[in-house]
């Protein structure tokens, strides 16, 4: 299949699993992905300026379809702000949490859950250099208790069903001093979104 028919999904690092393995389920064979760094969940303000540049450069390879694997994500309107102008469509929602659980359901409980910390696969497999190393809690153990004080609970999103991360989880739960919750979601709202986006072109 030509690049032009082709879909270029570009996403965060930190779902790329995610979206290789919906694609491979729903047998969407025209989509390709490439990703940005998974640890910008860390640093959005990074993410609408290369998102710019990656467009340009799928663009200039000649890719005609695109669609935006992150949710707003931090991004403070910047990302929604580049997909309108270049026209081009996101996944819907705040962040991962709320598309893997699935936005309606994730927002309709959002007043009840202001005091959770989500894990999902990604976050959870690489909890250390997602958390623990960035806020440098392995070195400064007292800044836990300032970081994480007002937390009650570690709600680890599960896209698996992997035995290892759930206990990694609670392990990491055991770590921050909170209490433990574990939900299935599976692939939430990704899965309809890139089967949407993976229509033959009209």
């Amino acid at each position: 299949m030509p690049v032009e028919d082709r879909l270029l999904v570009i996403a965060c690092g930190a779902i790329a699993r995610e979206v290789l393995a919906v694609t491979k389920l729903n047998r969407l064979d025209h989509v390709d992905l490439t990703c940005l760094p998974a640890i910008w969940h860390v640093y959005p303000a990074k993410i609408a300026p290369a998102m710019r540049e990656q467009i340009k450069a799928a663009r200039e390879k000649g890719y005609r379809r695109i669609f935006i694997g992150y949710a707003e994500c931090g991004t403070q309107g910047q990302l929604d702000k580049i997909c309108a102008e270049e026209g081009v469509e996101r996944i819907e929602g705040p962040h991962c949490y709320a598309f893997f659980t699935g936005n309606e359901r994730f927002m309709a409980g959002i007043d009840t859950e202001f005091t959770a910390f989500y894990l999902t696969d990604l976050i959870t497999r690489q909890f250390e250099a997602f958390v623990i190393e960035p806020l440098k809690l392995d070195k400064h153990p007292e800044l836990r208790d300032m970081v994480f004080g007002n937390y009650t609970k570690i709600v680890y999103l599960a896209q698996t069903d992997d035995p290892a991360l759930q206990e990694k989880a609670r392990w990491a739960a055991d770590y921050l001093k909170l209490d433990y919750e574990y939900r299935f979601t599976g692939y939430g709202d990704l899965e309809p979104a890139l089967q949407r986006a993976a229509l033959p072109h009209q």
